[in-house]
């Protein structure tokens, strides 16, 4: 694997909602985008990650009785004992462990970074890691590097995110003909088996996105008084543009790679993923997000029974 650029990027400023906030091209105020990954979650089937989350919540609170007796305490209807109650959910689904595999995601996520630059990886580092990065870096041994966690924002959509890898590439297709170019790349670090969908509308709008300077309108979020400020500047059309440009070399808006490594299995596997298909689901997503803001398809009873005395 070749690296060519790979300049550590901090995250945009966000809203708290933790939505990126963006100057738009044309000039203005900053204004928060969607997400990618909550922009197309609406395509997505929950209802196996709800019951999961409602059995890791039982099991937390199995394992920690006393989180009980503070629900007793609550009232479900008032705003601040709901959000307490958030919180004692999402406590009681970490005891569980739920957590664990993300955070072990995210662990990876890092490690693989040091493969790409060529560094060794940090002391004390597992041999189960080790495994799992010896077989990253032989999977990916046909790619090179163009950029690592970079940001983007697909003006079409209202989104912004940041993906794990641009990569380039040049050998067999998904169908054995040769092709060559550059692709947006994704680390998973569990299961592929679900979720096909999802990633491949994932990678299509990030295909299509533009790279953003953030630190073009730098801003500590932590300083109060200096963020709102921020938020409230307007920035020129000439200023803001310059925030801007495109992908490098021939971005692939057809193929997509998805690089898989289970944690700890020590098996790195390839997958190309559709981006027409991806592309579709995501305009289907932006059809779906604006029609859940269409008003009128609830209207009061009108009686046709009229009282004593009226005219």
């Amino acid at each position: 694997m070749r690296i060519v650029d790979l300049t550590p990027v901090l995250d945009v400023p966000r809203d708290g909602w933790d939505r990126p906030l963006v100057v738009p091209k044309q000039g203005g105020k900053p204004v928060a985008l969607a997400r990618t990954t909550t922009f197309i979650d609406c395509i997505e089937d929950k209802s196996a990650l709800s019951g999961w989350k409602s059995r890791m919540t039982l099991m937390g609170a199995a394992k920690r009785p006393d989180l009980l007796s503070v629900v007793r305490q609550l009232d479900p209807e008032k705003p601040q004992d709901k959000r307490r109650l958030t919180q004692l959910t999402e406590q009681a689904q970490s005891i569980a462990g739920a957590n664990v595999k993300r955070e072990k995601g995210t662990h990876l996520h890092t490690l693989s970074e040091y493969v790409d630059r060529g560094q060794q990886l940090p002391a004390g580092t597992s041999a189960l890691d080790q495994l799992d990065m010896s077989a990253y870096m032989g999977a990916t041994v046909p790619f090179s590097v163009k950029a690592v966690e970079r940001f983007v924002v697909v003006p079409e959509l209202g989104t912004g995110g940041t993906f794990d890898r641009l990569l380039e590439y040049a050998g067999p297709g998904p169908d054995g003909e040769h092709i060559e170019g550059h692709y947006i790349g994704d680390l998973k670090t569990g299961s592929v088996q679900y979720g096909a969908l999802k990633m491949a509308t994932q990678l299509a709008v990030y295909s299509r996105g533009e790279f953003y300077d953030y630190t073009r309108f730098p801003v500590d979020p932590a300083d109060r008084r200096a963020f709102a400020a921020w938020k409230k500047r307007e920035v020129s059309a000439e200023e803001a543009a310059v925030a801007y440009s495109p992908l490098p070399g021939r971005v692939s808006k057809k193929w997509g790679i998805i690089i898989n490594l289970p944690a700890g299995s020590g098996e790195c596997t390839l997958h190309w993923v559709d981006l027409e298909i991806g592309w579709a689901a995501a305009r289907l997503a932006r059809q779906i997000r604006a029609t859940r803001s269409t008003k009128g398809a609830m209207l009061p009873w009108v009686s046709g029974v009229t009282t004593a005395g009226s005219c």
